[in-house]
């Protein structure tokens, strides 16, 4: 018999934990975000786009509202020109594609609070996250030492694949009734009731209500 998953929907909140993605960025019009998108493309294929390019690609009759568009965005510190050379648009970290936000903290011990407030990005050159795209992962950096038997330590960088759902042993970033978001590992019961375990002795099992915010795929650690 085929294992169903843990699947809760959250009444929490949303802007206190909510995870951002860069596919619609806080405050760009659509006409801006098609052209960014455009950019983001041509960029991911090593050759940014001329302004030409863009203008051709997306339909502006004129260059200069193209050079309006660049102005905007780069106002909105998504990118960065170099003037009198025709392929010198630069994305900014925010901007890319091939950077996961790091949201925050994510207690892997007491849950605590989590609040999303980016605090760097990590590359996805350094990841193997096989089809997932930057839109389907965030990271949070890991506090507390509840997890350590699973060999996840505070200050490593946990990568979450956006999910709401997840199965029996796998670890994930849980938001608890509460607010509050903890790394945990999934437990059923007999009952077919969950509950999220720690990886060390010393800490309880968390029975209260939860959902799921994503599963666990990697973890990144630096020496």
């Amino acid at each position: 018999m085929k294992e169903k998953p843990f699947l809760t929907h959250s009444t929490a909140p949303k802007r206190r934990c909510s995870v951002s993605t860069l596919s619609g960025v806080e405050g760009l019009t659509p006409k801006q975000e098609r052209v960014l998108n455009f950019i983001r493309k041509k960029v991911g294929e090593r050759l940014p786009p001329t302004i030409r390019e863009i203008a051709g690609e997306l339909g502006f009759s004129s260059t200069g509202t193209v050079r309006d568009y660049l102005k905007a965005l780069e106002q909105k510190g998504l990118l960065k020109r170099t003037n009198n050379k025709s392929r010198a648009i630069e994305l900014s970290a925010r901007a890319s594609f091939n950077k996961i936000p790091v949201l925050g903290t994510i207690m892997a011990g007491s849950p605590n609070l989590a609040y999303e407030e980016i605090q760097g990005y990590i590359d996805t050159d350094d990841l193997f996250l096989g089809r997932l795209s930057q839109d389907d992962v965030f990271a949070l950096r890991v506090k507390g030492d509840s997890m350590i038997e699973a060999g996840i330590i505070e200050g490593d960088i946990a990568v979450i694949k956006k999910q709401p759902t997840a199965f029996h042993r796998e670890i994930v970033a849980a938001l608890l009734d509460n607010n509050e978001v903890t790394l945990k590992r999934l437990r059923r019961t007999r009952n077919n009731t969950f509950f999220l375990e720690a990886a060390n002795k010393n800490y309880p099992p968390i029975e209260k209500k939860f959902s799921i915010m994503g599963k666990l795929v990697t973890v990144i650690r630096k020496y």
